[in-house]
């Protein structure tokens, strides 16, 4: 058995291998950047995006799947730190976006993708009210992504929430009456209840007791010992 094994998997990959005309080789040996004879991008990628006029360049690796982004994508700035993890179906966004500033997760979004191959789409929605009832609804394929799900709004500092918004197939849920249902929740506080960057915050006592106590002494300047 392992003798017919060992020839299939070597002609198989050589095979795929075949298929691409333009390639890169990373340091593992691995195949990357793969173009076919039609310029159609196939398997793993790595796209590199310099900055240009004031835009932050940024790095981004992934699947594509017949030129079409697939399945988990990462990006990141060109420091190396992760900016957002995207979910693509379809070369559009499907599921779950999440996406990081410097110190943590800022936001989370929820997309449905639509198949670009149907001019229109079905799909089961499920009552607010009754999750476990659906209705189907028939819409219009325009080739893109639906806002549909819940979406999060994060303090990066303390990983609370402030904010969560619903929709369900690019519509903002709103109440009976009409309003918006976006919750804005209250923002995190650090342990003298104070909120984040807040300036107006009260000096601590023994401060104002010293500045209080050396208000008109003149300044010292203190030497360092560096020259120059």
């Amino acid at each position: 058995m392992r003798l017919f094994l060992i020839p299939l998997i070597i002609f198989i990959s050589s095979v795929s291998f075949g298929q691409c005309i333009t390639y890169k080789i990373s340091s593992k040996a691995d195949t990357l950047n793969c173009t076919d004879a039609k310029g159609i991008k196939h398997g793993q990628w790595i796209v590199h995006v310099n900055a240009l006029r004031g835009e932050s360049g940024y790095e981004e690796e992934g699947v594509f799947v017949n030129d079409r982004k697939e399945g988990s994508w990462r990006k990141f700035n060109l420091m190396g730190d992760l900016m957002a993890i995207e979910n693509y179906r379809w070369g559009n966004k499907n599921g779950k976006s999440s996406y990081f500033s410097l110190v943590g997760l800022e936001h989370e979004e929820s997309w449905m993708a639509l198949n670009p191959g149907k001019l229109i789409d079905t799909i089961d929605v499920p009552d607010p009210k009754y999750p476990d009832q659906y209705e189907r609804v028939v819409v219009k394929n325009e080739g893109n992504s639906l806002k549909h799900g819940v979406w999060k709004y994060y303090n990066p500092n303390y990983g609370n929430i402030l904010k969560i918004e619903t929709y369900v197939l690019d519509q903002l849920q709103t109440d009976n009456q009409g309003i918006s249902n976006t919750k804005i929740l209250p923002e995190a506080k650090d342990s003298t209840g104070i909120k984040p960057g807040d300036k107006s915050k009260p000096k601590p006592k023994e401060v104002e007791e010293f500045e209080k106590k050396n208000k008109n002494k003149k300044k010292i300047t203190i030497r360092d010992g560096k020259t120059g």
